[in-house]
């Protein structure tokens, strides 16, 4: 009789993840009727399948999570919501003023922020992000600061403890991140352990952390954890934002700015 209960378990176990894969989304209510089961099995069941990150819950069912821990190429990434970004990034830049000394994170939404700052003057730019400096060396009044470190060669950046130790002698007005994971419950998220970590220093020596994320990054988490929601002052994304995460990041006092 065990066995019996454990296969059926199982079986609706599969069935609750093939209707999340096909739908990106399921509710309580509705998988209750379908698999003939009562509501409190349907939680418990979605309890056990978001311990083993089968999927994230959400509010009356469950969401869709993307695959942890793949860490695309910068130019796999810049075929993906080049448009969303490019307007992000132009939006973001009219946050940055003269004199201000910030940090560009590595990233193809930062690269573009990089790409709208010719007419801020005495600006100093701290990036670990190679293609980035090389995008700053040609602004005629920007001083650009390059830390040490191991360059993944995926991102372009440098990261590591020579990267960790250099940043910690600086001072920053603001903050512009890029991530691959943001979820208003889980906080964001990266990829790579190491950039995980050399994140989280940046947040802590600057004034305002500007996060910089398209709307597909939503509901995602990566398999390194940078650091809750509650630690950054400013979101920069698009209009595909779900609107219960942007109500949820203004009543904790987080502003969201939109393209």
């Amino acid at each position: 009789m065990e066995k019996s209960e454990h296969k059926s378990t199982v079986q609706r176990r599969v069935l609750i993840l093939e209707k999340l894969e096909s739908m990106g989304q399921v509710d309580v209510t509705s998988l209750s009727k379908d698999l003939q089961v009562s509501e409190v099995t349907i939680r418990n069941d979605l309890k056990r399948l978001e311990q083993k990150n089968a999927l994230i819950r959400a509010r009356g069912g469950a969401i869709k999570v993307d695959r942890v821990g793949i860490d695309f190429t910068l130019s796999d990434k810049n075929k993906q919501h080049l448009d969303e970004k490019k307007r992000i990034g132009k939006l973001a830049s009219s946050l940055i003023e003269d004199g201000d000394t910030i940090i560009l994170d590595s990233g193809t939404t930062t690269m573009e922020i990089a790409r709208n700052l010719g007419s801020i003057s005495d600006l100093t730019v701290i990036t670990n992000a190679l293609n980035i400096a090389n995008q700053m060396a040609e602004h005629p009044k920007a001083n650009v600061i390059i830390p040490g470190g191991f360059l993944r060669k995926n991102s372009l950046s440098l990261v590591g403890a020579t990267a960790e130790e250099s940043f910690k002698n600086y001072f920053c007005d603001k903050l512009f991140l890029a991530v691959d994971g943001f979820s208003v419950s889980h906080g964001l998220s990266t990829p790579n352990v190491e950039e995980a970590h050399l994140n989280r220093i940046m947040m802590s020596i600057s004034k305002q952390v500007i996060v910089v994320a398209d709307s597909s990054k939503f509901h995602k988490r990566s398999f390194a954890f940078i650091a809750p929601v509650t630690e950054i002052d400013v979101i920069v994304t698009d209009a595909g934002i779900p609107a219960e995460d942007q109500k949820k990041l203004e009543n904790a006092g987080i502003q969201v700015m939109i393209v």
